[in-house]
């Protein structure tokens, strides 16, 4: 198992959190999403290591930013 955590702007209510998390869901190896709205967080649980950059494509193919730090 494998946890990565990421900040996502733009996200505003909790139908853009579910929004996230059900994209993000349908990646590959991904075996949970938790989006945590007040923070911007989005920790995923994986089998294995993901490739940031697919995640990062998913958010922002849904109208959001994955953002450092």
């Amino acid at each position: 198992m494998s946890t990565s955590t990421y900040k996502v702007s733009g996200m505003t209510c909790s139908g853009c959190a579910g929004k996230v998390k059900t994209e993000i869901s349908k990646v590959a190896g991904v075996s949970s999403v938790d989006v945590e709205l007040a923070t911007g967080q989005v920790t995923v649980t994986s089998d294995g290591p993901l490739d940031d950059a697919e995640i990062r494509d998913v958010v922002e193919e849904v109208g959001y930013e994955v953002v450092a730090g």
